[in-house]
């Protein structure tokens, strides 16, 4: 269990990057293994009154992943994009686009440190514009994505994630 909350930090290092950080009490393979396997995903990932309602992962190079969320008035919210790197358990490299958007994905790059089976998780979203970076930080993402995180210290916090990753699975909870 951990000992004390984490904070998530977020910068914006350069015009086209967000920058996420945070750290959670588990080793690094556990996070992985949340971060990537469609039963743990839906048990944390959406800030606080959003929850997956699909969830698909080809977790390889090429594979395609996609979310559908819905919010505690029923809105949705729709995302994919194609896995570019899979390195278990220390990167993944992918795509992003939300539905509806005509901007270009962004490319998400998620990095897992560990150290004292401590993990720092480092997330750094590249845009195609600084206008569709700011426009990203004009929203509420810093305080869902927080929100996000910490419920999946929860999840890792029950003890659940093995960190064996599964190659193939999708589950949509409707």
């Amino acid at each position: 269990m951990s000992d004390r909350p984490e904070a998530l930090t977020v910068t914006a290092p350069t015009p086209h990057e967000i920058v996420l950080t945070r750290g959670f009490a588990h080793p690094r393979r556990r996070v992985f293994a949340a971060l990537t396997q469609p039963d743990l995903l839906v048990r944390w990932h959406g800030a606080q009154g959003w929850h997956l309602v699909v969830c698909e992962v080809d977790l390889r190079p090429g594979g395609a992943w996609r979310f559908v969320s819905e919010g505690p008035h029923g809105e949705t919210m729709g995302m994919a994009g194609e896995f570019l790197v899979v390195e278990p358990p220390g990167r993944l490299v992918r795509t992003e686009g939300f539905d509806g958007s005509d901007e270009d994905h962004a490319v998400v790059t998620t990095d897992l440190a560990e150290r004292d089976r401590r993990t720092t998780m480092t997330t750094t979203v590249r845009f195609a514009s600084q206008r569709h970076r700011d426009a990203m930080l004009a929203t509420n993402m810093a305080r869902g994505a927080g929100e996000s995180y910490d419920r999946l210290a929860a999840v890792l916090d029950a003890g659940d994630p093995d960190g064996t990753p599964d190659r193939t699975v999708s589950r949509k909870v409707r």
